[in-house]
């Protein structure tokens, strides 16, 4: 009974169930989880738990980590969407309750509590812990090994440092040269700061750490060498690492500013309060630990505005200490206009329909997806949209909270929201063709060509390989309808909003 009487039992409870609860409850979605989920299922189907593929090719787009966790989702669940999120979950969960530790042992106890309450609610942190993707177990390992180098500033202690190492050993297998590189940098930076650039070189150079390092993350880049070779070097380091910071790829630009555009959106309902942090930025400057936070989010904000890939996920690895901030900084969120963001985002849900009803597109494909509301906007939804919205109004007009309190009730609505309305609603807008056609494939027995289309969630719930390429007779092939006029002859076997399985009779395939 003691235990349901504290508080901070809630406070770490909140972000499991925030992560995991129906996990599986909307389908995986394309491109990013659909490809993951692919190559590790494609694991088993090898029998290969060295390289991952995907459509008889090996994915050289992340290293195996990820893959390894969601091989132990699909041996206990099978092929599901529980199964290929759930290692994003635990990682996002824990995500959020490691800086409420650390607060928690530097006295700062309230807030510690806010801080995990709103990492776990936050739109960004929320939408990519529940993603079959590297993200969320990057960003846990990357909070881990940040939070170890200010407890290494703090105490000097070579297990400390040589966590430190752990983390970002981890890091590299997960995801590559990222992990070492922010948590360089942002220590590098700090200790300069400090006046310690000459503990931070020992620290930096440690073999003990370098060692371990070197154990966990290079024998499978060794491996993988030994068997790809310079396909390996080239699709991972050059390509998907190098080439990302220095160009634009598969069109993921913007501008030096897209990520000051992009935070309000991530952080929401936070987006305000986080302008009065930012306009208050010098603040606490003088404290070694606040002083540490801005050091780490300021240099993923720039790092990643001057790369010339740009990706909304990628501003989140820095997003940790920015909260942390946020939190600290609660007492002067005292204005009412803080808990707009929250409610125009509960707001828009009773409008949505109307508002994609009235939207005219150009692209073929998104106006099939929009061209048949009812079996996307299911009965109930307008219901459970007023629901949240009056929901949110109520929260926001308790006058026994403080406004910084009714702005974290406003996060607690909204995470609701995303997961009973707005994410199940998005599945079926998306996903929900691509999924019919794969059942219907697996069903049937066909054998498919994915054709000018790259949705790999088809492979996953049709449990089968799909190649991309041109089909020749006799095929059957997975194609948008605006494609089929390429096809001289063809027979219709399966078409929903935009997704269309057709048997190619005739060898001539238009260019």
């Amino acid at each position: 009974m003691n235990l349901l009487k504290n508080k901070d039992f809630y406070i770490l409870l909140l972000p499991f169930c925030v992560f995991l609860l129906r996990l599986g409850g909307y389908p995986l979605f394309d491109v990013d989880e659909g490809a993951f989920s692919e190559a590790t299922r494609q694991m088993f189907e090898r029998g290969d738990f060295i390289t991952p593929w995907l459509n008889g090719e090996p994915r050289f787009d992340k290293p195996v980590l990820i893959y390894w966790l969601q091989a132990i989702g699909f041996m206990l669940f099978g092929a599901s969407e529980w199964a290929f999120r759930l290692p994003s979950a635990v990682a996002a969960s824990l995500w959020a309750v490691l800086p409420y530790y650390f607060l928690r042992q530097r006295g700062q106890i309230e807030t510690a509590r806010t801080a995990a309450v709103m990492i776990a609610t936050a739109l960004g942190v929320f939408i990519i812990g529940r993603s079959a993707t590297a993200d969320a177990l990057l960003n846990v390992l990357l909070v881990a090994a940040l939070l170890d180098i200010y407890r290494y500033y703090e105490t000097g202690r070579l297990s400390v440092l040589l966590r430190v190492f752990l983390w970002m050993g981890l890091g590299v297998l997960d995801k590559g040269p990222v992990a070492i590189l922010i948590p360089f940098v942002v220590s590098g930076l700090f200790f300069f700061t400090e006046g310690q650039w000459k503990t931070w070189l020992r620290a930096v150079f440690n073999p003990w750490g370098i060692a371990l390092l070197l154990l966990v993350a290079a024998p499978w880049y060794v491996v993988e060498y030994l068997r790809e070779g310079m396909a390996f070097i080239d699709g991972f380091i050059l390509r998907h690492n190098v080439e990302r910071f220095s160009s634009t790829m598969e069109q993921h630009g913007g501008s030096i500013l897209y990520y000051l555009i992009v935070l309000p959106l991530l952080l929401l309902p936070y987006s305000s309060w986080f302008v009065r942090t930012m306009a208050n930025m010098r603040t606490g400057w003088g404290d070694p630990l606040q002083r540490f936070l801005w050091i780490w989010f300021g240099f993923v904000l720039v790092f990643f505005s001057l790369s010339g890939t740009k990706l909304p996920h990628y501003v989140l690895y820095g997003i940790t200490p920015l909260l942390m901030l946020m939190a600290w900084r609660r007492r002067q969120i005292s204005n009412w206009l803080h808990l707009l963001p929250g409610l125009l985002l509960l707001a828009l849900m009773p409008l949505l329909p109307f508002l994609l009803a009235s939207v005219h597109v150009h692209d073929a494909h998104v106006s099939a997806l929009l061209s048949e509301p009812a079996s996307v906007f299911v009965p109930g939804y307008m219901r459970l949209a007023v629901f949240f919205l009056a929901a949110g109004l109520l929260v926001a007009l308790l006058p026994q909270f403080s406004v910084w309190q009714r702005v974290i009730g406003l996060g607690l609505v909204q995470t609701l929201m995303l997961v009973l309305l707005l994410l199940p609603t998005a599945g079926r807008l998306q996903q929900q063709p691509v999924v019919d056609a794969a059942r219907f494939a697996r069903d049937h027995h066909l054998s498919v060509v994915m054709w000018r289309v790259n949705w790999p969630t088809f492979n996953v719930y049709s449990q089968q390989g799909t190649p991309r390429r041109d089909p020749v007779a006799g095929e059957v092939v997975l194609t948008m309808p605006q494609h089929l006029a390429d096809l001289p002859a063809y027979q219709t076997l399966f078409a929903e909003r935009g997704v269309v399985l057709a048997r190619v009779e005739s060898k001539a395939v238009a260019p």
